[in-house]
């Protein structure tokens, strides 16, 4: 083919069809089953890029990139979760005794803005990033899914790549 300034246009040998746009679409929406049905994020995507690989290229792509995604989430959120949780537990109720917890006798008083600690202050902040963590995770879904719509492939940011 020919161009009015007399370049050739270079054919697409890959065009992404409505069908593949719409099942990629669909893939990386499906992660917000998450929000409805736990392990959703996983299980959904899972079962529509296994049943679509194999006739597109471009649902695999997305495929991969969506189950990457979600795992890199899955790993960032175990290992703040594995940060906040025990500082956590620990600030609470490292001054009650076992006596005092067995019987419920305990109070947690010595818990005031005057006395938190360093440590309750690394436990919060690894809250604070998982909750900042599932909001930018919300939006990249909706983001991407908005890409693949229009036919472009997106890679996710902070994604690791676990399926190649």
């Amino acid at each position: 083919l020919i161009s009015f300034n007399h370049q050739p246009i270079k054919k697409n040998k890959t065009m992404t069809t409505a069908t593949e746009k719409s099942t990629a679409t669909v893939l990386q929406l499906s992660t917000l089953t998450q929000y409805f049905i736990p392990l959703g994020n996983y299980f959904f995507p899972i079962l529509i890029w296994a049943f679509r690989k194999d006739k597109s290229e471009f649902v695999d792509q997305t495929g991969k990139q969506v189950l990457n995604f979600q795992l890199s989430m899955l790993l960032y959120s175990v290992i703040l979760a594995a940060i906040a949780i025990p500082t956590l537990l620990y600030s609470v109720f490292s001054n009650v005794t076992f006596q005092e917890l067995e019987t419920g006798s305990f109070q947690l008083e010595q818990l005031t803005a005057g006395n938190l600690t360093g440590i309750v202050m690394i436990a919060l902040t690894a809250v604070f990033l998982f909750c900042t963590l599932k909001v930018v995770e919300f939006f990249l879904i909706i983001y991407a899914a908005v890409k693949t719509s229009n036919g472009e492939k997106y890679n996710y940011p902070l994604s690791i790549s676990f399926l190649r």
